[in-house]
């Protein structure tokens, strides 16, 4: 991997282009149908517009998912009814192609990739995996701090390094997967320690918990916030403190794909406190964030909410991996095949209204 910092992508984050968010606000005015018809759509092709910097954007494809894989010292705390090495094997699924957002990726077009960002499970070689173990699962985040500095940055740099090699390959949109046992309980810190809400207001029942198990997973939650007390203002600080491997990771994805003006779909509660982080890094990179669907998980809405996202589609979903982000896919591209392709009524001969 080519070697890229922090800091040189996060100085290559630029605003909106406002001349051609304005460009595809006036196209969308002159296409075959009434104004503001296609809704939502309108507004995220105008956003793709600006990020890219022309209009009609470029089509999304070909999009590429990564999926980053982390472990957490928090497991320990009984957050999780799940065994800790579920998440090696479900690396090692998504590697042979039977996970959901395989089966998902294949219906819309989309590559997957497996980034090993911290798994506790050393495995195998011999595999397509991005091998970037920068150490094997995180720290119990009440106890100590998650992470080092030096790791959450090798983290975040791991992320921005995968996001180049996609991008320098051709994608032109980028999506966020993720697999990590325990992993809503950091997303859930690190969206508290981003936003502000409480740990109660962040934290949600994961792969599915009981009511006793969610109680205790929020005073976990409380406990780390009290502990580390992160500042929102030095996010590399809050990503080691309460942070995982892969959110870390997400969040240096975001910034690549932010950096080289390509559209990034957010997917679940994961991809969404990543996101925050990103946001904290550089607040114009969140121009380049679709946000894909809504979680089932609270912290998603609030996390979404702080970075002013309207979630594309609700389905009830809380399963990550990417899922979401790629079931989105075809939305987004839809809404930039209508700039491309919809006809003027000068051009197509409609009379207006």
């Amino acid at each position: 991997m080519t070697r890229v910092t922090l800091e040189s992508t996060v100085a290559a984050v630029r605003p909106a282009d406002q001349p051609a968010m304005a460009a595809a606000r006036e196209l969308q005015a002159r296409l075959t149908k009434p104004a503001g018809s296609l809704g939502a759509l309108e507004e995220l092709s105008v956003r793709l517009a600006g990020l890219a910097g022309t209009c009609p954007p470029p089509l999304p494809s070909p999009a590429a998912v990564a999926v980053f894989a982390g472990d957490h010292g928090v497991h320990a705390q009984g957050v999780s009814p799940w065994p800790q090495e579920v998440t090696a094997q479900m690396a090692l699924n998504f590697l042979a192609g039977g996970a959901v957002v395989n089966a998902f990726a294949r219906q819309a077009g989309a590559s997957v990739t497996v980034v090993d960002v911290g798994v506790a499970t050393p495995l195998p070689e011999g595999t397509d995996l991005i091998e970037a173990n920068v150490r094997r699962g995180t720290l119990d985040m009440t106890v100590e701090p998650a992470l080092t500095r030096d790791e959450a940055r090798q983290a975040v740099e791991t992320g921005i390094r995968v996001a180049e090699e996609m991008l320098e390959a051709g994608a032109k949109c980028l999506l966020t997967g993720d697999m990590g046992i325990a992993n809503t309980t950091p997303a859930a810190a690190l969206i508290a320690a981003f936003t502000g809400c409480t740990a109660e207001q962040a934290t949600g029942r994961g792969t599915g918990i009981d009511d006793a198990t969610h109680a205790h997973k929020i005073t976990v939650v409380a406990a780390a916030l009290e502990r580390h007390a992160p500042d929102p203002a030095d996010p590399l600080g809050v990503l080691a403190t309460v942070g995982g491997l892969e959110h870390a990771a997400i969040a240096g994805f975001i910034l690549a794909a932010a950096a080289h003006r390509v559209p990034v779909i957010v997917d679940g509660v994961i991809a969404a406190s990543g996101a925050l982080a990103a946001a904290a890094f550089a607040p114009d990179a969140i121009a380049a964030m679709v946000a894909g669907h809504l979680s089932a998980e609270p912290g998603a809405a609030v996390a979404l909410a702080h970075l002013d996202l309207e979630p594309l589609l609700d389905l009830g979903m809380r399963l990550g991996e990417g899922s979401g982000a790629v079931l989105a896919l075809p939305v987004v591209a839809a809404a930039v095949r209508v700039l491309h392709e919809v006809a003027t009524f000068d051009s197509a001969g409609v009379s207006e209204k």
